[in-house]
């Protein structure tokens, strides 16, 4: 089944340039292009993606809210930032929406690719540049401590999770129900006071030491 990708950017030869490439994927699907955040909005409600490719600064709507209210209306959509923008200004509010990945405008096709793919199998992709931003934002907002509130089990999922594991691929290595995994994952995020996978992932990374 096809990687069905919604393409936002305010750049017309940017999205043409994407379409043009993304198309000569088996695997993928381009079924929409948005000039600004409020255009992408309305298409994902249409076209229900499995990701969207979206870019930052846009007039109307820019891509920070357009994330917050996908995320608000089509919780299963994935979003890939793809932007020229590296500093915390840009990341940390890009994350904290509900962004799922963070690249950069110079990454080479295939690679794009490559992150494509890997999101859509429920991983984090941040490009290399922006992470010690985020690190730096968990360090700041998140105690070590508050590891200690996880059961052993919790810990396990979360060190699955950083892994970039479904909750299909989680249940099999820990030999347990996918059932029993949502609610670890949700009793996880509760316990850390995060948002989603792509900041447990990246607490696991900075507490477990992985």
């Amino acid at each position: 089944m096809s990687i069905k990708v919604l393409i936002v950017d305010d750049h017309h030869i940017v999205r043409r340039g994407l379409v043009f490439f993304l198309k000569t994927q088996k695997d993928i699907e381009v079924v929409g292009e948005a000039a600004n955040g409020a255009e992408a909005v309305q298409l994902v409600m249409e076209h229900q993606p499995d990701l969207v490719i979206m870019d930052l600064v846009m007039p109307v709507m820019d891509g920070i809210e357009a994330t917050k209210k996908m995320k608000e209306r089509s919780p299963k959509t994935k979003i890939l930032i793809l932007t020229s923008f590296a500093d915390q200004d840009h990341v940390i509010p890009a994350i904290r929406a509900g962004a799922s990945g963070y690249q950069l405008k110079d990454i080479e096709p295939d690679h794009l690719v490559a992150v494509i793919r890997s999101i859509h199998r429920g991983e984090s992709e941040l490009h290399t540049k922006v992470i010690p931003h985020v690190m730096n934002h968990l360090h700041y907002q998140e105690p070590a401590n508050k590891m200690e509130e996880l059961t052993k089990r919790e810990k396990e999922v979360l060190a699955e999770i950083a892994k970039g594991k479904s909750n299909k691929e989680i249940a099999a290595s820990l030999m347990i129900t996918e059932k029993t995994v949502k609610t670890h994952v949700s009793n996880i995020l509760a316990k850390l006071g995060l948002a989603d996978r792509t900041q447990a992932a990246l607490y696991a990374v900075k507490h477990l030491g992985l």
